[in-house]
């Protein structure tokens, strides 16, 4: 995927539509908040809480380094604006190779069409406005000698034909544009026959009067006439595109998305197949994705070897979600070597940015769904991009410019996400200025959540200049800090905070942040991140338009505990008597409730809300529920949430332990997953996938000696075969309603981060191959006969212990191709390094070892 992702961000683009940019004098004559809405006058008000305008203050302030306001993102604007030399609109226009201008647009106010050529690395050319040339060739005629009777019609049609033969045999000019769906839609009259031309006249004399004295007003909305000139040009450009071994040049027609100057409903490319039948060696360019007439106009380019279909101008008017529905729909019928792109820039720089933003990160993300779904092969992908960026504008206009990438382009992207990273830091702070410490956060293979603490100040000088926290390749230490095999303290790699997870921890001043790793270059991830991993699978998941959500059950048990000649002891005595799931009993300790208010609170005051807490089994053992949330932000909050407890229980003299069996005789603690997906369809084949490769994620799931203390049948733990069943608490997945199941066979020793991935990524692949799912158990598995397990299609155990997991996690091939062979052998190594070492220690000293760790 590395090849589309350059040919996305590194293939120039021929900005085959768009406008002139506002003179200085004249910036304040429009509205800036125009730049992502079609709405004007009063209606243009209420753009700031559109979709469009929120996310482009947001992509803006990335860029600009600042506060994503639209205060802040104005003043910003206006400071660049100050800069010598054009910069800021250059830095609008990067990635642009060529504009072609319309020139409708008031002339006095805006720069003319060559002056852009500062900005882009190709000159610039004209795209003709038709109407424009009639009104002003009518207005003349009104004020000149003959503006008592307004002059003869043929006279008119002689000067306008006349201009547009000599804009056809202008080098300088690249095609044609029609904007009469404004004045009277599209469907465009057919010319009237010969003996019926006195109606044209009647037409022209009835617009003469209309607008007699009015000249400055003139717009041409007469049906009859409008249609007329249309053909004329046409007709133009079909007799004299011809000659001289050159191509006829383009007609480009406004279609669809408009401001309420035009009728919408007859903007639809459909009214148009008489006119494009009638010309058949005319190309015709239908503008602006004629949004929301997308498919039909990708129809009318699969049928008519005529017909090109241009899908800009909803960057950035329209959402993100409906940005990326243009583009597929447009691919539904439309042959991607007749797709083109344009900005439909128009007076303001920022137009430019943000269509450039915008449709890079929109084909990012549909084209990689056609790869993944093997509709398109990477080449093929790699093709498309190149077709709609640059190769059928250069070839429909005749540009005769080469393909050359952009270097720069990736770079701008990277940094754009850099400062987008920052902002959302800097912002944080403005927000909390009591914060004085940032604690930059990794979870290891063995699930040991690891920290580097900054002074506030260190950390804005570091990671506010866009620059990571180096750090040895720490991924294959153990829990005391000794190595596992294969791996060595050589070499070094960047830790990369992910500010969109920031929030205030546990102490007053402190806020905490994950990070993901980068390779020592700071340019490429590394393969074995946690984080990163779960991120890919995700986005991968995201491809096919599947979203989920994850909530957790943290179950901890508060314990007392000792340490002696630096021994750490656990001592077993209960913290409440009368210890049982949710009785209220075990909340009247002043102490333990006092305890369970402030953890509550200091969550709320990090944007982490509980949805309930409650007593559990084992003495001492409490539940917080969190959640639903995105994957990634579930597992940060997870382990915010964790680092909370345990800090405050340490405030109280108390220990919070997450491992399996604190208490041999007691109940064990687990770290219950709950997961519901969108769309609806086909859910029972994602658990299908994630069911048939159970044993293997166990490794993950489960994964230390100690978790399989927990396993037992009996004890609402999950039992010990793998199977589903509606709220069936002695099966590992329970299904609640719909997609939404909890899964048990999970504990606290987990790495979420590649617990969820795995999860995530084998049920993709059985919702991709609509894998069927075994029948409904309704009954403890345990206590059925093999037979009535087998009608039920349980024919698996679960692991009886770690070796047995880990041997069915390195058989299994679609872990590795989920998690990526690098995962795979650093969890190896260090999970059998682990074992190891825990078998070497008696039971009881093993226990505490655990407890005191986790």
């Amino acid at each position: 995927m590395e090849a589309l992702t350059d040919a996305i961000y590194t293939t120039p683009i021929i900005d085959h539509h768009a406008h002139n940019l506002l003179l200085p004098s004249e910036i304040t004559s429009e509205p800036f908040l125009s730049i992502t809405s079609e709405a004007c006058g009063n209606a243009l008000k209420h753009a700031t809480s559109t979709l469009a305008h929120l996310r482009a203050v947001k992509q803006i302030a990335a860029v600009l380094n600042c506060e994503p306001t639209w205060e802040v993102v104005q003043r910003r604007i206006e400071e660049e604006r100050k800069v010598a030399n054009d910069a800021w609109a250059k830095r609008c226009f990067q990635g642009i190779e060529t504009v072609l201008i319309d020139d409708g647009l008031d002339e006095e106010t805006v720069y003319k069409y060559d002056w852009h050529d500062r900005l882009t690395r190709s000159k610039c050319k004209r795209v003709v406005r038709i109407e424009n040339i009639a009104e002003d060739l009518l207005v003349e005629q009104l004020k000149g000698p003959h503006s008592n009777d307004g002059g003869s019609f043929d006279k008119l049609c002689q000067r306008f034909v006349q201009t547009i033969e000599e804009a056809v045999l202008d080098k300088e000019v690249v095609g044609f544009k029609s904007i009469i769906a404004y004045h009277t839609g599209l469907a465009i009259e057919t010319p009237l026959a010969d003996n019926n031309r006195s109606r044209y006249e009647e037409a022209f004399q009835e617009l003469a009067a209309k607008y007699k004295g009015l000249e400055d007003e003139m717009r041409l909305e007469d049906a009859t006439l409008g249609s007329y000139f249309v053909h004329l040009v046409a007709q133009a450009i079909s007799t004299n595109g011809g000659k001289h071994d050159k191509a006829r040049k383009p007609f480009q027609f406004h279609t669809g998305l408009g401001d309420n100057d035009e009728d919408l409903r007859l903007s639809n490319p459909l009214f148009m197949r008489p006119f494009i039948e009638a010309y058949p060696e005319v190309p015709i360019v239908l503008l602006h994705a004629s949004y929301p007439f997308t498919k039909g106009a990708g129809y009318l380019a699969s049928v008519y070897e005529n017909v090109y279909l241009d899908i800009g101008e909803v960057f950035p008017m329209v959402s993100q979600e409906g940005q990326e529905s243009v583009i597929r729909d447009a691919l539904d019928l439309c042959p991607t070597e007749k797709m083109m792109w344009s900005t439909d820039g128009h007076w303001f720089p920022e137009t430019y940015l943000l269509a450039v933003l915008q449709v890079r990160e929109a084909l990012e993300k549909v084209l990689k769904q056609y790869v993944i779904r093997e509709s398109l092969t990477v080449p093929e992908a790699i093709k498309v991009v190149k077709d709609i960026y640059f190769n059928t504008s250069n070839r429909l206009y005749e540009l005769n410019l080469t393909l050359s990438p952009m270097i720069s382009s990736p770079a701008v992207l990277k940094k754009s996400k850099k400062m987008d990273n920052i902002a959302l830091f800097t912002t944080f702070l403005e927000a909390n200025p009591t914060v004085k410490y940032l604690r930059v956060q990794w979870l290891d293979y063995t699930s040991i959540l690891r920290a580097r603490v900054f002074p506030i100040r260190q950390a804005l000088n570091l990671f506010g200049k866009g620059s990571y926290l180096a750090i040895f390749p720490c991924l294959g230490n153990l829990q005391n800090d000794i190595l596992a095999p294969g791996h060595v303290p050589i070499g070094m790699m960047n830790l990369n905070p992910c500010f969109e997870g920031l929030r205030l921890g546990a102490r007053p001043g402190h806020a905490t942040v994950q990070g993901e790793f980068l390779e020592a270059n700071a340019e490429n991830e590394v393969a074995a991140c946690p984080r990163t991993i779960l991120r890919k699978v995700v986005e991968t998941a995201l491809s096919h338009s599947l979203e989920f959500l994850i909530g957790f059950e943290i179950e901890v048990v508060f314990v007392a505990y000792t340490i002696e000649n630096d021994k750490f002891e656990f001592n077993n005595q209960p913290l409440s008597q009368g210890h049982a799931w949710s009785t209220s009993r075990a909340l009247q300790r002043e102490d333990i409730i006092s305890l369970l208010e402030e953890i509550n609170d200091t969550l709320s005051r990090a944007g982490i809300e509980l949805q309930q807490f409650h007593a559990e089994a084992c003495a001492g053992q409490y539940e917080f529920v969190i959640g639903p949330l995105p994957p990634l932000t579930a597992v940060d909050t997870l382990l915010a949430t964790r680092e909370i407890i345990s800090s405050l229980a340490a405030k109280h003299k108390l220990h919070a332990t997450l491992i399996p069996k604190p208490v041999p005789s007691g109940v064990g603690t687990g770290a219950h997953m709950h997961i519901s997906m969108t769309p609806l369809e086909h859910y029972e084949s994602f658990y299908a996938g994630v069911l048939k490769h159970l044993r293997a994620i166990t490794a993950l799931s489960l994964p230390s000696i100690a978790s399989y203390e927990r396993m037992i049948d009996g004890a609402w733990a999950g039992g010990t075969w793998v199977a589903w069943g509606t709220q069936n608490r002695e099966t590992p997945f329970r299904k609640i309603e719909d997609s939404h199941w909890e899964i048990k066979c999970i504990d606290g020793l987990a790495n979420m981060y590649l617990t969820l991935a795995a999860i995530i990524g084998t049920g993709l692949q059985g919702w991709l191959k609509r894998d069927p799912i075994s029948p409904d158990c309704d009954r403890e598995p345990a206590t059925l006969s093999d037979e009535e397990r087998a009608q039920l299609g349980i024919c698996s155990r679960m692991p009886e212990n770690f070796e047995e997991a880990i041997a069915a996690f390195e058989t299994d091939s679609l872990a590795t191709e989920v998690l990526g062979q690098e995962c795979v052998r650093t969890y190896l190594s260090v999970k059998k390094e682990e074992m190891e070492l825990l078998k070497g220690m008696k039971a009881e000293e093993r226990r505490n070892w655990l407890i005191e760790r986790y």
